[in-house]
């Protein structure tokens, strides 16, 4: 068995009332499967890529009363608000090579 590090999960918060981190969750699924990136190569390590759903992220400033999605990266820790559908191939892209979008970001 692989240990739990071993994978980078993508935490959408699903709490909205208007369905955009399901449609975020979705739309990052299919840029993972689009760009190559269910697995990525981390440092010399391979990781699996996973989006999962969630109920709340406590960042409800972000999401419910936003026109978008919270989203954590983990184990990273990386936190983004106001996450889109349209964004979401920016995120793989920046998943794959190790940057952060600073626009999305949440300090």
């Amino acid at each position: 068995m692989k240990p739990a590090d071993s994978v980078t999960r993508l935490f959408v918060c699903t709490a909205q009332k208007d369905e955009i981190g399901k449609e975020v969750a979705r739309a990052l699924k299919i840029e993972l499967k689009k760009q190559g990136l269910k697995k990525l190569l981390l440092g010399g390590e391979k990781r699996k890529v996973r989006v999962q759903t969630c109920n709340c992220l406590d960042l409800c400033k972000q999401c419910k009363k936003g026109p978008g999605a919270a989203l954590i990266v983990y184990p990273e820790g990386t936190t983004y608000g106001n996450v889109k559908p349209k964004d979401t191939a920016e995120i793989v892209e920046c998943l794959g090579e190790g940057r952060v979008i600073k626009r999305l970001l949440i300090e």
